[in-house]
């Protein structure tokens, strides 16, 4: 039977991922170099999540894409 591991986040990550979705519900979040308003759910978790990530705060890495597909991408 498969044991139970820790918490995939840590608090510090689900407090930044409930405040950007907060100020995205009120209109007054923006994204980086654009600042344009973030009308999305999912931006704002990954605007909340990588704030968590640049705060030291527990949230696993993210995945980087494989070469075979950024160089795909680059020919087109």
């Amino acid at each position: 039977m498969a044991r139970r591991k820790g918490r995939k986040y840590g608090k510090k990550a689900g407090k930044k991922v409930e405040r950007a979705m907060r100020e995205m519900k009120e209109g007054k979040l923006r994204s980086g170099r654009s600042g344009k308003k973030v009308k999305s759910r999912k931006q704002a978790i990954a605007i909340g999540l990588s704030e968590a990530r640049r705060s030291d705060g527990k949230v696993p890495r993210k995945k980087s894409r494989s070469r075979r597909t950024v160089r795909s991408r680059a020919r087109s």
